[in-house]
């Protein structure tokens, strides 16, 4: 990622393809995998924002081959984040480079605190993801 990119904040993960991939309902974010190839292969992410959710959400393939999910947040300057290609890490998308673990753990950084990670199902090709509160 450039250096532009990072004073900017310019995450790398892009919204779905197709936007009617996912949907939100009492809590329960679901995602239809045969409309995200995004998140076919290690490494493949997308950002889900909406007005319907109750915060940004990051989801992504690790490099393990499990979907994840997490508050699409850094916890030092609110900016968007990013798998880390071909490593089982996530980082801010800002200059701080906040590094964290697939648990939300921080590993090093601006950001002082953890993120939030939540719940992930996959079944009959779909993800189930439940957003918990703070």
């Amino acid at each position: 990622m450039s250096f532009f990119s990072r004073i900017f904040g310019i995450s790398r993960t892009r919204q779905p393809a197709d936007p009617g991939c996912w949907s939100y309902s009492d809590n329960r974010l679901t995602i239809d995998l045969s409309r995200a190839p995004e998140l076919g292969t290690k490494g493949g992410a997308i950002r889900l924002e909406g007005s319907n959710l109750p915060c940004r959400v990051l989801v992504f393939r690790g490099e393990d081959g499990l979907c994840r999910a997490m508050r699409n947040q850094c916890t030092h300057a609110g900016r968007r984040l990013d798998p880390l290609p071909g490593q089982p890490q996530i980082q801010c998308c800002s200059v701080g480079k906040t590094t964290f673990t697939y648990d939300g753990q921080r590993l090093s950084g601006s950001g002082k605190k953890d993120t939030a990670v939540f719940p992930v199902a996959e079944e009959n090709g779909r993800l189930m993801i439940l957003l918990q509160s703070d």
